[in-house]
């Protein structure tokens, strides 16, 4: 769990990152330089999660280039990521896998250069609760459809290069040593709640009771 002074540490350093701005910039390498097609059948390795066997056989029945196309399954899908970092990890390595993280929002492209991310936020622990189980920091993505999430999230569930994501990949590839736990949540959003606009005679109400 982090202390005050871990979590105040790490939101300065994260801030004074993003003071130099998050405008739109080259990917530092193209993540489609090197080929992504396949060169012949696909094993996928053995896996015990129930989610990950349900989707492996629901990708299987439909053929990937369905499950992965944008317009499968459309409607907004959260897809929430949560770390624990090793301690060992410094405050710089966890400031440039943040803004690697962030940077999917325009580096994660399919083929045809679409970007299958609609957005990326992302916030780090500070409930007083107790009920984090340590976890330090949490991103939240979001698409317009589950062939997108499918597309960007790729392994384990999709074991073919050609059907995923390469940026994203690589980003996992760069972060998981530093990393000691992850937990993911995914789900579609099935209902919103909101406090309506008050109305004029509601709003003049409202601030003369204030006075």
């Amino acid at each position: 769990m982090l202390t005050h002074l871990a979590r105040l540490t790490l939101g300065v350093t994260l801030v004074s990152v993003f003071a130099l701005g998050l405008a739109p910039r080259p990917a530092l390498a193209d993540p489609y330089s090197l080929p992504i097609a396949s060169s012949g059948p696909v094993i996928l390795p053995p896996v015990a999660d129930d989610g990950t066997i349900a989707a492996r056989q629901l990708a299987a029945q439909v053929g990937l280039a369905q499950f992965t196309a944008p317009g499968w399954r459309p409607g907004l899908l959260r897809h929430v990521v949560m770390f624990r970092y090793k301690s060992g990890t410094t405050a710089a390595m966890r400031a440039e896998i943040t803004m690697r993280f962030l940077r999917l929002a325009e580096d994660s492209r399919r083929p045809d250069g679409s970007h299958p991310v609609r957005s990326i936020e992302m916030g780090v622990q500070n409930s007083g609760e107790g009920a984090d189980a340590g976890l330090q920091q949490a991103f939240i993505v979001t698409f317009a459809s589950e062939g997108d999430r499918n597309f960007y999230v790729g392994k384990p569930v999709i074991m073919d290069p050609a059907w995923f994501d390469p940026a994203h990949e690589a980003f996992k590839s760069f972060a998981a040593p530093s990393i000691e736990k992850v937990i993911v949540f995914d789900f579609n959003v099935l209902a919103t709640a909101s406090r309506a606009p008050l109305g004029r005679g509601e709003k003049a109400r409202h601030s003369q009771t204030r006075r």
